[in-house]
């Protein structure tokens, strides 16, 4: 499905109960209490060790997906990881969640750092196809890292460096 019109934006406090909902709908997705994403809207300093991004997806009239990032490390040895992507099932293909993981990863390179990292089911080809996409490779595998059912992930990595960034430009 094309999804036309969407626009992503950073989470405000009114898209919480919305995320929630989302999430809760689709069952790969990590499960999170309400207040953790509530305490993702409030600025958080720019010193601060840990540092977290939280952007949503929004079509004319709903919520349509959300991704989370996170960059642990206020120097250039920070560490950055794509934690959570979620697209309403009827709206995905549409380009919701490369467009989601793009402004992830934009978010990440302002803050200084030189590699996004995520895990992913190895039985996700479409979101493994989707990682490919935007220049992530794969660097690792962990055994029986996910739950019901258990499964490994794949461990990928993309390159924010700039002459990495230039090579895929």
């Amino acid at each position: 499905m094309s999804v036309e019109g969407f626009c992503v934006r950073v989470a405000e406090a009114e898209d919480v109960v919305g995320v929630v909902a989302l999430e809760r709908g689709i069952a790969e997705a990590p499960h999170w209490a309400e207040g953790e994403y509530a305490a993702m809207v409030h600025v958080v300093e720019a010193d601060s060790a840990v540092r977290r991004c939280f952007f949503v997806a929004e079509g004319k009239e709903r919520l349509l997906g959300f991704a989370v990032g996170k960059v642990i490390g206020v120097d250039a040895g920070s560490a950055a990881e794509l934690e959570s992507v979620a697209v309403q099932a009827d709206a995905r293909r549409g380009g919701i969640g490369r467009a989601l993981c793009e402004a992830v990863a934009v978010w990440c390179g302002e803050q200084g750092v030189r590699a996004l990292e995520l895990e992913v089911r190895v039985g996700s080809g479409g979101a493994i196809a989707l990682y490919t996409g935007l220049g992530f490779i794969v660097v690792g595998r962990r055994v029986g890292y996910y739950r019901g059912p258990v499964e490994d992930a794949l461990l990928m990595r993309l390159d924010l460096s700039g002459a990495e960034k230039a090579r895929r430009e």
